[in-house]
């Protein structure tokens, strides 16, 4: 029987977080090491825009407790 990528997406959400967590690691670790080069690019990439944003004022950053707030508020509904 095969399963959709949402079948098994929703199956690993429903464990709980410690299996999650090491199932997250093993998907990361399965990942094919010749493309890590180019995913390392596009993060850094992105990363560098991130930090332009907030250096240019174009994004205003938001204290940490408070991102928290905000996080813990989101997944509570």
């Amino acid at each position: 029987m095969k399963f959709t990528p949402e079948q098994i997406a929703q199956a690993a959400l429903d464990l709980p977080s410690e299996a999650r967590a090491l199932l997250a690691d093993r998907l990361v670790e399965s990942l094919d090491p010749s493309e890590d080069g180019h995913l390392r690019k596009l993060w850094s990439k992105e990363i560098r825009r991130r930090r332009d944003d907030v250096r240019s004022g174009k994004v205003r950053t938001i204290p940490g407790d408070e991102a928290l707030k905000r996080v813990r508020r989101a997944v509570a509904r």
